[in-house]
């Protein structure tokens, strides 16, 4: 990453370029703003970090210049500490972030380092997204990993286990496998084991001749075979009976399946992605999951994070939804999508597309507003609010607590007896007072 450091004190930027050098980054430096304009134009720089007092032109202007070359440039700003509402006004332009003079170096390595990691996500995220043409795009860096994952093994055919709570995309994921596959233009074939009856099981996976049992009145398929060739996905697999669980690894190792009331063997030639919202690890302990079954399905593992743990994304799969229920037509409100970002999604992507789908539907107009939320969302922030003034309240009541007694010890030189009379209070509590707070004398 290429560093460009802006100062009209020579000291200063020998100083900040002298220290980021030494940790590695590649610096270009300059006292002048207008010079700075043309390194920009003439370098690939990545970050730049500038004064905002100079005699040609303050940093807000130097900012507004370098964004109208170049968007994706970082911008830090150093300010004097008189001038922090600036500093912000400047955030609100584009600049990633400001530091008060005096310079602290750590401080400044922290932000750098920071941008660092996003910078090289950002463009890791737009390499990957074009490989693997990702319908929805994505910042967060545990997604980008994920990707990159399925990118290496996708073509290689090996079975890849996926987990992550309901809602969390294991489908999406098991499809983008699919897609990246030699066995993309073959079929992909979902069975949700949730759904499916015992009694019916075997039937489902293997498929039955005519007559096998009551109600089978001609041959079926099972997934099995109509996925040859091709990708079986088995949702939620933790569900499956364990007395099936056997019969799936036979098929598994045999590469071979009978049809429920056939000795014929048939040769099956499937990739088997399997997803769970268990602990299946727990399940082996427990013995309701086999462990040589689960070996055979974990060759390769994919562990999705949930929603609340990527707030990052939920702006871009707002604007997505919006897009894909109301062809742009409907926008939503600043304060209504804080609500969103802001919520704690038990029901992950699938909830965050019900409520944007709900609300296209219920709002008047052309805009979707607070009120059209779930009352589950709107309740979500009241009783955050509630927590957080809940929170300050008894922070709040240490502070005075802690100014009561320190008065009170100062004002009987500290004796723990008369202090704790004063106060209404046995010595015992006033001890345990002054052990919390730290407050003896001096």
């Amino acid at each position: 990453m290429k560093i460009l450091i802006i100062d009209d004190e020579k000291a200063q930027v020998e100083l900040l370029s002298g220290f980021l050098k030494k940790q590695g980054f590649s610096v270009i430096t300059t006292t002048s703003p207008v010079e700075a304009i043309d390194i920009v134009k003439k370098n690939h720089v990545n970050l730049v970090v500038s004064d905002y007092r100079m005699p040609e032109f303050t940093g807000e202007e130097l900012l507004e210049k370098i964004k109208q070359i170049n968007p994706e440039i970082g911008f830090i700003l150093i300010t004097a500490f008189g001038s922090i509402e600036t500093a912000v006004n400047i955030m609100k332009l584009g600049a990633v972030d400001f530091i008060e003079k005096p310079v602290d170096l750590k401080l400044l390595l922290e932000k750098v380092r920071e941008y660092e990691e996003s910078f090289l996500t950002k463009e890791t995220v737009k390499e990957i997204t074009e490989k693997i043409n990702i319908d929805i795009p994505f910042k967060n860096p545990k997604i980008l990993k994920i990707y990159q994952t399925i990118y290496k093994v996708a073509p290689k055919d090996i079975n890849v286990f996926i987990t992550g709570e309901s809602g969390t995309g294991k489908e999406v994921i098991a499809k983008t496998i699919h897609k990246l596959s030699e066995r993309a233009k073959k079929p992909f074939i979902p069975v949700n084991c949730a759904a499916i009856p015992e009694n019916l099981f075997e039937s489902e996976l293997f498929g039955h001749e005519k007559g096998a049992f009551t109600g089978a009145i001609s041959d079926r398929k099972g997934k099995f075979e109509l996925a040859n060739r091709g990708t079986l996905f088995l949702d939620e697999i933790g569900e499956m009976p364990l007395h099936l669980q056997s019969k799936l690894l036979r098929a598994i190792q045999e590469r071979k399946i009978e049809k429920v009331g056939s000795e014929k063997t048939i040769s099956i030639d499937v990739r088997i992605i399997s997803a769970t919202n268990r602990d299946i690890k727990e399940m082996i302990k427990s013995g309701e999951f086999r462990e040589d079954l689960y070996y055979r399905l974990n060759v390769i593992s994919l562990q999705l994070p949930p929603l609340r743990e990527r707030r990052e994304d939920i702006p871009i799969f707002i604007d997505y939804f919006l897009k894909e229920f109301s062809k742009s037509t409907i926008s939503i409100t600043p304060e209504a999508k804080d609500l969103l970002i802001k919520y704690h999604y038990p029901g992950n992507i699938r909830e965050l597309e019900n409520i944007i789908q709900r609300a296209v539907a219920l709002c008047n107009g052309k805009t979707i507003e607070v009120n059209d939320l779930p009352e589950e969302v709107r309740l979500a922030q009241l009783l955050e609010e509630d927590e957080s003034t809940t929170v300050n309240l008894n922070k709040e009541i240490e502070r005075l607590e802690k100014k009561l007694i320190l008065e009170a010890l100062e004002q009987h030189n500290y004796n723990k007896t008369q202090a704790a009379k004063y106060l209404g209070i046995n010595e015992r509590v006033i001890r345990y007072k002054i052990e919390k707070y730290n407050l003896k004398r001096g």
